[in-house]
Parts: structure tokens; sequence; C-alpha cells
């Protein structure tokens, strides 16, 4: 009796040994399992922005179709739209520094998705997009970035300042305005705008209609302030 008593008592501990180790098993996948909804849940809240440079002279619809679409496409929570100094790249702009934001705010006014930054005219020269970017991360320290730009830019981009460790920290954006099939590994966005800043600046200087080329508020601007009046290139 005793030895049967002794059997018993060891199997109750041992059930009771294994009924504890399940506990623990089932504890930990249990809380690897929350652990990984919470870093879900996270990757979901957070908030993904997109940074359009450019020289915007002028700022015209194709701008901001394109970077509606790109709001639209990549669920951004935002467009901050930085005009640029002087791109080592192009040519200088025809526009101001200050006439070219001027356009600019008049373009998004009433756009709550859409942000003005003036940094890079702010900043002394030379101005270069890492700045830029390290500059908005600094106030967007939890932002996902995703930099916009042209296809006429993908075959400059290796020769742009820190450019190794810039692609690390934004992922790029292609707008694919043309479809002319430039090759590139950068996600795109795809939409056929027929409007350039050149074509509205010859129009200016010819003395022709940008009407519903631009903003009615930019159109204005432009003539009031008798912009690329000799503007022919």
């Amino acid at each position: 009796l005793l030895h049967q008593g002794v059997s018993r008592e060891h199997r109750l501990e041992s059930i009771d040994q294994a009924n504890h180790s399940s506990y623990f098993r089932n504890l930990d996948v249990d809380l690897a399992r929350r652990k990984q909804k919470t870093r879900s849940r996270h990757a979901s809240l957070v908030m993904k922005i997109g940074i359009y440079g450019g020289a915007f002279d002028p700022v015209h619809h194709g701008h901001l179709i394109l970077a509606r679409e790109a709001r639209e496409t990549f669920g951004l929570e935002k467009i901050i739209f930085v005009p640029a100094a002087v791109s080592p790249f192009k040519q200088s702009p025809a526009a101001s520094p200050k006439m070219r934001l001027l356009m600019l705010q008049a373009a998004i006014e009433g756009e709550n998705e859409f942000v003005l930054d003036d940094c890079e005219l702010r900043r002394p020269p030379p101005s270069y997009t890492i700045d830029t970017v390290e500059e908005i991360r600094r106030r967007e320290a939890d932002a996902e970035i995703y930099y916009l730009i042209g296809e006429d830019n993908v075959s400059t981009l290796g020769k742009w300042h820190r450019f190794t460790e810039l692609e690390k920290i934004v992922r790029f954006v292609v707008f694919d305005r043309t479809q002319a099939g430039t090759k590139h590994d950068y996600p795109p966005v795809h939409r056929r705008i027929d409007i350039s800043a050149t074509e509205i600046r010859k129009r200016v200087a010819a003395g022709r209609s940008i009407r519903y080329f631009v903003p009615r508020s930019v159109e204005e601007i432009i003539d009031r302030q008798k912009l690329y009046q000799e503007q022919v290139k």
C-alpha cells in the first residue's frame, strides 16, 4: 500500500510538472504572438510622408496631380513640397526663390495633405538633398520617408551628394510621366502628364495662354509679377 501510494504520488507529481511545463510553453507562444501583433500594429501606425523636391519654376497641375497620385498609391500621410535652390545638374531657375515660393503657397492652399518647406532656400549654399532629408527626419523622427523624383533624375542619382547614405534612409519613388521605359529598380508612379514648366515658360514668353496648365492663383501671380516674359529656354 505504501508503495502504491508513493507511485500514485509520483505520477501526480509528474503530471503536475508536465502541466506546469505545458503552461509555460503556451505562455511563451502567447507572448510571442502578442509581440508580433504589437509590432504589426506599430508598423501600421508608422506615418509615411513624401518629400517632393524640385525647381517648381513654375509649379503646375502636373506636379499636383503626380503628388496626389503618389500619396494615394503609397498611403502617404502628407507630401512636403521643397523648392530647390540651384541644382548642380540643371540650369538655374528663371523665377526668384521668393516668387517660386509664393506660387507654391498659392497652388497648395487649402490642400491639407500638401505642405511647404523652404529649408533649401533658407540654407546657405551648397544645399544638398541629404541635408533636407536629415532636417525633416529630425522633425519627423518616426516617419518613413518616400522621396519623389522625376524619371529624368534617375540617371544622375548615383552622383548625388552622399547618395549611399541617402538611399538607406529614404525610399525613392519615380514619376514615370513619359512611360519611356527607363530602367530602374525604384517603385514607380505611372501617370502620363503632358505638361512641363519649360513649355509654360515658353508660352508666357510668346504671349500665349497658360490657362489650365497651372492653378488660377499661380497664373495670376505670373501675370501680376510679369514672370517669364523674356524666358524662351
